[in-house]
């Protein structure tokens, strides 16, 4: 009877960066204009949005970020779950006119109560309660449903969140991950 335990893996979570491999990477940095370092990146990803319209797009960019907040995700990740939403549009009027119409109301709301867009309310508590007050409509359900998929579906995003991906090929969390604690 064999009773040795199985070895626990020990997950390095902070990246290995080395002098060479940093140089190589460095070595094909491009030079960028002064004026492309002025523009938010909220601003360039609001571009790829040509059928509901750049300030439909970022609206809907801050909003998911207020919906969905996690600080390690880029806007990148973000956009990737609202193009369906792009593209769904360009096909369903219908579906163009809740999203416009839902972004005009909360933008709305946002001047009634603090006298500005939604986006430049400086403040994340604020914008948030502005979203509670729209929870229930099928704009904020649909937004925020498909958000849940289309962000948490990403393999790209999985690391950055600290999931390893499904366990069940590979014989399950018990012996893979589940007392994979290195952070206490």
């Amino acid at each position: 009877m064999n009773t040795q335990k199985p070895s626990m893996r020990i997950l390095e979570k902070l990246p290995q960066v080395q002098r060479r491999g940093f140089l190589a990477g460095a070595a094909g940095m491009s030079v960028v204009p002064i004026a492309a370092l002025s523009v938010t990146p909220s601003v360039l990803h609001a571009a790829s949005f040509k059928v509901l319209g750049s300030q439909t797009g970022v609206t809907l960019l801050r909003m998911a970020r207020d919906i969905y907040p996690h600080d390690k995700l880029t806007d990148r990740y973000y956009l990737q779950a609202l193009m369906p939403h792009e593209k769904a549009a360009a096909k369903n009027a219908a579906l163009k006119k809740l999203i416009t119409d839902g972004v005009s109301e909360l933008n709305a709301q946002a001047r009634a109560r603090f006298g500005t867009s939604y986006v430049a309310i400086p403040k994340e508590a604020d914008r948030v309660s502005l979203l509670k007050g729209m929870e229930q409509t099928p704009f904020f359900q649909k937004i925020r449903g498909d958000m849940v998929t289309g962000l948490y579906d990403n393999k790209q995003v999985w690391p950055m969140l600290g999931y390893e991906g499904s366990s069940w090929q590979k014989g399950g969390y018990v012996n893979r991950g589940f007392n994979d604690i290195n952070w206490l």
